[in-house]
């Protein structure tokens, strides 16, 4: 492994002049800074993690809290944690991946630790259990989700419900009167995951103004269960017309069930979707859909934690990204005499 000292021979310059050059300390001519530099890139340095974590009293590391469960859609939350690692890069940050269900411990464990400079949690609930402590923490943090109280603190999140009242009344201006919601498994309505209860909080509110029949029920995603689902809705409204699908897994099952029940998409039954982008694209029958915009949420979480452990921004701010429906192939005028 190349030293500093190495890197300072190389250059012909004193161990302390690579090491202001390195750390932007102090003003060093530019001409020296271009050997130095230059001394750098040939010799492949790396200046030690741990040596400049103890000089700095900084990691340079976020943590990352992303509990994967099972009953959550995993590529979804995998394309968020890659978004903030390339952005988090970009501004000379590495990642540290907390993935289990650790909860409150887990925001003790960096609290307590120098494991990382700040740290950005996903997978929140509306009256999450790490609130609390995030909200005295010496640390900066923000949250890709939305709690039902924001006080004290710094959120990045799609508005989910207008995300889900947009779906509502695309579906109410074709005509649709009795819609059906296929949501997210139980359990995470259970936990009260909050982009799950913000959906379905817009799609009942605009439902109810524009009076609309609006049925909902949980889904754990599997073809069978999917199927189950579908019989349940039409044995308890048989007028049903329109489906609003939050839930990645059951897209293709519920499409093929509907095929399979001589319902042709859009022409007997619409289907409008919550969902990343390439899952309604790439559906058998490309869908209508609201996308989450999973690389943009995370961006702008790591851009939120960069500028509070640089000093900047106020220590409580919501930021809302605004929903955009995109018109494909699955949703149409509902049936004649519906």
């Amino acid at each position: 492994m190349v030293t500093l000292a190495e890197v300072a021979r190389h250059a012909g310059v004193s161990a302390s002049t690579v090491s202001y050059v390195l750390s932007g300390k102090r003003s060093i001519s530019a001409a020296t800074r271009e050997r130095v530099e230059t001394s750098v890139r040939q010799l492949g340095y790396h200046p030690n993690a741990g040596a400049r974590a103890l000089a700095s009293s900084k990691s340079n590391i976020i943590a990352l809290m992303v509990p994967l469960r099972t009953d959550m859609y995993v590529p979804v939350m995998m394309e968020i944690a890659m978004a903030v690692t390339t952005a988090a890069r970009t501004h000379g940050y590495d990642i540290l991946l907390l993935t289990g269900e650790e909860g409150a411990q887990a925001v003790r464990r960096i609290e307590g630790s120098a494991l990382a400079d700040a740290m950005i949690v996903m997978d929140v609930e509306l009256d999450d259990e790490r609130l609390p402590l995030l909200r005295t923490a010496s640390r900066p943090a923000v949250l890709i989700g939305l709690p039902s109280d924001t006080a004290g603190l710094i959120c990045v999140d799609l508005d989910f419900a207008a995300a889900g009242a947009a779906c509502a009344q695309h579906l109410a201006d074709l005509g649709h009167r009795e819609i059906a919601v296929i949501g997210e498994a139980a359990a995470v309505y259970e936990r009260r995951t909050g982009f799950a209860e913000r959906t379905l909080t817009g799609l009942r509110e605009r439902s109810r103004e524009l009076g609309l029949k609006l049925l909902h029920r949980p889904c754990e995603g599997s073809y069978a269960s999917v199927s189950a689902t579908l019989s349940r809705v039409f044995d308890e409204r048989p007028g049903t017309t329109a489906f609003v699908v939050q839930n990645e897994a059951a897209t293709d099952p519920l499409l093929a069930l509907l095929r399979q029940s001589g319902r042709a998409v859009p022409e007997d039954v619409s289907v409008v979707a919550v969902c990343p982008e390439q899952v309604a694209a790439h559906a058998s029958v490309p869908l209508t859909s609201v996308a989450v915009p999973a690389q943009e949420m995370g961006r702008r979480a790591v851009e939120q934690v960069i500028a509070r452990i640089e000093g900047r921004g106020s220590q409580e701010e919501v930021v809302l990204l605004s929903p955009e429906l995109t018109v494909r192939e699955s949703a149409a005028q509902a049936p004649v005499g519906a």
